[in-house]
C-alpha cells in the first residue's frame, strides 16, 4: 500500500473504485452486472472490456439456459432442430450492427471515466440482460403447455397479447437503458428501440422456427393396441350393451331432464376415449344427467366396460334414449369426437372390426325417426362445420370444432383432449351452464392455443347454430340447475 508524498492516502472516489473493480472484471462479474442491466440498474463494469473467451462463455451459458427451458415448452419426445435454432440468429447480428451505430465512439474525460464503453462490453451485458425477460416468457410457455395458467388468463386473447407485449417492452427497455448508460443520446436511444421492434417483428413473422420440435416418430413407431376378437368379446359386448341401456334412469315427471349420448368411434387414438369420458362426467355433474348418459367408445381398453361406437349402435342408442325420455320436452345432448374428412364423414375404426364412417345425414335421420325434439349436438372433428347445415333446426343447437374448410386441433396421440372439447366442455361448461356462453368464451381461447401450437392451415373457426325454439328451453334449464338445492 503506497502513500502520497505528504504521507496521506489518495482520496477514494466512486469513479476510481469502479475503475479498480473493472480492471479485474471476471466472467461472474459480467453475469452479475448483466443481470443488473436486465432490471434497469447501472452495470458496474466501468471501461473494462470482456475477453473473447468470456464472450464465448456468456454466450454458452445464456443459450444453454434458454434451450433447456424451451425444451419443456413441448410435451413428450422432441427433436433438436439446428436450423430452427440458427435461423433467427440473423436478428442478433443485425442488432449488433445497430448497436455499433448507436453507441458513442468516444467520450470526453473525465465525465466518461468509469462508465462502460465499447460494442464488446455492450454485447456481453446485453446477452445477460435479455435473460430475465426471456426466462419469464419461457416459463409462461411451459405453464401454458401444462395447463397451469388460470383459465381466465388463457381464455382472453387480449390478456395473452398484452402480457407478450409487456415482455417485449421489458426487453427493449432494458436495451435502451443500457445504451443510455454507455452515453448514447436520446435520438439514438429511440433509433435502437424502433430498430429492435422491427427486428423482433420480422423474426416472429418470417422466422417462426424453434429449436425444439415435437417428435412424433416415437409414437408412430409403436402401433396402437388392437381389439382381440373372440366369442367371449362378442358375448361381453352384448352384456355391456344391455347393462348400459337397462341402467338408464327414467324420465322424471314435471322435470326437463337432460339425456346424453357420447360417441367416440376412432380406436387408434386414446384422446377420444379420454374426451368422451370427460364429456360424460360434465353432463352428469353439471346438467343433472347422472344415469342418463350413454357412452359409446371404440377402444381396446374399454371393450369390457363400454359399448362399441358403431353406426348401428349409434342408431340403437338414440332409439333407447328416446324410449326413456320425454321426447317432446326433455333435452338430448349428443357429443361426437373423432377424425373428420373434407366430405364431412366422421371416421370410425376399431380393427379388426369392419365399420362404416358416419355422416351428418345419418345422425339427423336417426334423431328425426326417434322423434326427439330438443337437441344440443356438438362435433369435435376436422371440417365439422359441414355438419351444421344438415343438423340445424328451430329446436336444435349445433356446435362444431371447425368450419367446413378447416381442420381442428388436438386429436393426436400425445393430446390429452381436443382443443374444442377441452375449451368448451372441460373448462367453460364447468363455469356456466349456458352452451352459448361457453362456446363464446372458448373460441378466443382455442384461437390463441392454435396460434401457440403453430397450426399450419389457419384458425379452425368453430361454428355455432342456435334455433329460436331451443333457446328458451336451454334458458329454463339453466335457471333450474342454478337454483340452490
Amino acid at each position: 500500500m503506497s502513500e502520497t508524498p505528504g504521507g496521506m492516502m489518495p482520496p477514494v472516489t466512486p469513479e476510481s473504485e469502479t475503475v479498480a473493480q473493472t480492471q479485474r472484471t471476471d466472467t461472474r462479474a459480467w453475469l452479475r452486472e448483466g443481470l443488473r442491466a436486465g432490471f434497469f440498474l447501472a452495470p458496474r463494469v466501468g471501461p473494462a472490456q470482456p475477453l473473447p473467451a468470456q464472450l464465448l462463455v456468456l454466450l454458452i451459458v445464456v443459450s444453454a439456459i434458454e434451450l433447456l427451458l424451451a425444451r419443456f415448452e413441448i410435451l413428450g419426445p422432441v427433436l433438436f432442430d439446428l436450423r430452427g435454432w440458427l435461423a433467427p440468429q440473423w436478428a442478433t447480428a443485425a442488432l449488433l450492427l445497430l448497436a455499433w451505430w448507436v453507441l458513442p465512439r468516444s467520450r470526453p474525460q473525465p465525465d466518461g471515466a468509469g462508465l462502460p464503453q465499447g460494442l464488446a462490453a455492450w454485447f456481453a451485458l446485453w446477452m445477460v440482460a435479455s435473460l430475465p425477460a426471456n426466462t419469464v416468457a419461457l416459463l409462461l410457455g411451459i405453464a401454458q403447455a401444462r395447463q397451469l395458467l388460470p383459465a381466465q388468463l388463457t381464455a382472453m386473447s387480449w390478456a395473452a397479447w398484452a402480457l407478450y407485449l409487456l415482455l417485449w417492452f421489458w426487453m427493449v427497455g432494458a436495451a435502451v437503458v443500457l445504451v443510455a448508460r454507455f452515453g448514447a443520446d436520446r435520438r439514438r436511444q429511440a433509433a435502437l428501440a424502433l430498430g429492435m421492434v422491427a427486428l423482433f417483428g420480422v423474426s416472429v413473422w418470417q422466422f417462426p422456427d424453434r429449436a425444439w420440435q415435437a417428435d412424433g416418430s416415437q409414437a408412430d413407431a409403436t402401433p396402437p393396441a388392437r381389439l382381440q376378437l373372440s366369442q367371449e368379446s362378442f358375448e361381453t359386448q352384448q352384456v355391456v350393451w344391455r347393462n348400459a341401456v337397462d341402467s338408464l334412469a327414467p324420465q322424471r315427471p314435471d322435470v326437463v331432464d337432460v339425456y346424453g349420448l357420447v360417441f367416440a368411434p376412432y380406436a387408434d387414438e386414446d384422446v377420444f376415449l379420454r374426451e368422451s369420458s370427460m364429456v360424460a362426467r360434465v353432463l352428469a355433474e353439471r346438467f343433472d344427467a347422472a344415469g342418463r348418459v350413454l357412452q359409446l367408445v371404440n377402444n381396446p381398453a374399454s371393450s369390457d366396460s363400454l359399448p362399441w361406437a358403431t353406426p348401428l349402435n349409434l342408431r340403437r342408442a338414440i332409439e333407447a334414449l328416446a324410449a326413456r325420455m320425454d321426447r317432446e320436452n326433455d333435452l338430448l345432448v349428443v357429443y361426437l369426437t373423432s377424425h373428420g374428412a373434407s366430405d364431412y364423414r366422421l371416421a370410425a375404426a376399431h380393427g379388426p372390426l369392419q365399420m362404416d364412417s358416419v355422416s351428418p345425414g345419418e345422425l339427423r335421420e336417426a334423431l328425426d325417426k326417434a322423434g326427439i325434439r330438443h337437441r344440443v349436438i356438438a362435433i369435435s372433428a376436422c371440417y365439422s362445420g359441414g355438419w351444421t347445415g344438415p343438423l340445424a333446426g328451430d329446436s336444435t343447437l349445433v356446435m362444431t370444432a371447425a368450419d367446413a374448410t378447416h381442420t381442428s386441433y388436438g386429436c393426436g396421440r400425445l393430446s390429452e383432449l381436443t382443443f374444442f372439447g377441452r375449451a368448451v366442455f372441460d373448462e367453460q361448461l364447468r363455469k356456466t351452464r349456458s352452451f352459448e356462453q361457453a362456446f363464446a368464451a372458448a373460441v378466443p381461447l382455442i384461437k390463441q392455443r392454435e396460434i401457440d401450437a403453430g397450426k399450419p392451415d389457419g384458425f379452425s373457426n368453430p361454428q355455432i347454430s342456435v334455433g329460436e325454439k331451443i333457446r328458451p328451453v336451454l334458458q329454463a334449464l339453466e335457471l333450474r340447475l342454478d337454483l340452490p338445492p
